[in-house]
């Protein structure tokens, strides 16, 4: 007997920004079953930075599944949170998993700016600092000013990172670390040290984000019945927070819950 299944990318960088993905997905659901498809691997169901031009790799609410008026839009690039939900149930109930991906390792498009101390690093030598300590803007506060606290009233402020690549009073790109803050050390060392990717970087060090992200896979898992996850920028996340958020995923869900890492942004 051949166990051997068949998942399907069923997305690409430049699909149209008509939020149609996921009643294509749908009505498509029985010729995938009868192609041989056993699962599929979809984009990011939250609302990014861009709104509806968002491809889903820019993470601005990981609450916000297209349900609420952000970012200049309520559905994502893909549809809204009703239509991800009943996708994921057709497809489901013809035999095909369905694999979320998502993005934990940082977030882009604050609602806010904050005044911070920051050292700035080489960009190609990120365990050398460059310069003085300085006062950087950076845009690190996260509101959610159109989800009102629905979910969770988790915000984000600058204590929740560890660095940034942007310095809004100097309107200057450079990677900034937060002082007080250390880049992770259980990541690729590429760049002498590759925790740093883009936007708001995660600090995963800190228990209030640890917590918090804990329970929004818990209210993800439940809200969506997903079957598995691909985790993104595996490579910059310090290797100890899916070694146990994994298990605690599978252990609330019921599920077996397959996971895949991807090393950064890309397919």
């Amino acid at each position: 007997m051949n166990n051997n299944g068949l998942m399907m990318q069923y997305f690409e960088w430049y699909l149209p920004e008509d939020a149609s993905l996921w009643k294509k997905i749908t009505e498509e659901a029985s010729k995938l079953k009868t192609l041989g498809v056993t699962s599929l691997w979809v984009p990011p169901a939250y609302k990014g930075a861009n709104g509806k031009s968002d491809v889903g790799y820019g993470v601005y609410d990981l609450y916000d599944l297209g349900e609420f008026n952000q970012k200049g839009s309520i559905p994502t690039k893909y549809g809204t949170k009703k239509e991800y939900i009943e996708m994921v149930q057709s497809v489901q109930k013809k035999g095909i998993d369905i694999y979320a991906d998502i993005v934990l390792n940082h977030k882009i498009g604050a609602d806010e700016t904050e005044y911070i101390q920051a050292e700035e690093f080489n960009a190609t030598s990120r365990n050398q600092m460059v310069g003085d300590e300085k006062t950087i803007c950076g845009w690190t506060k996260f509101t959610f000013p159109g989800r009102k606290g629905k979910y969770s009233d988790f915000t984000c402020n600058w204590t929740h990172f560890d660095g940034i690549d942007w310095d809004q009073s100097a309107t200057r790109n450079a990677i900034y670390k937060f002082v007080g803050k250390s880049w992770e050390e259980a990541v690729d060392d590429e760049n002498g040290n590759y925790d740093y990717l883009m936007g708001a970087d995660i600090d995963f060090d800190n228990p209030e984000v640890k917590d918090e992200l804990y329970r929004w896979g818990q209210w993800y898992l439940k809200m969506t019945g997903v079957n598995g996850f691909r985790l993104d920028a595996v490579k910059h996340i310090g290797y100890y927070f899916y070694k146990d958020w994994i298990p605690a995923m599978r252990e609330a869900s019921g599920k077996e819950l397959f996971c895949v890492g991807n090393t950064g942004i890309g397919m």
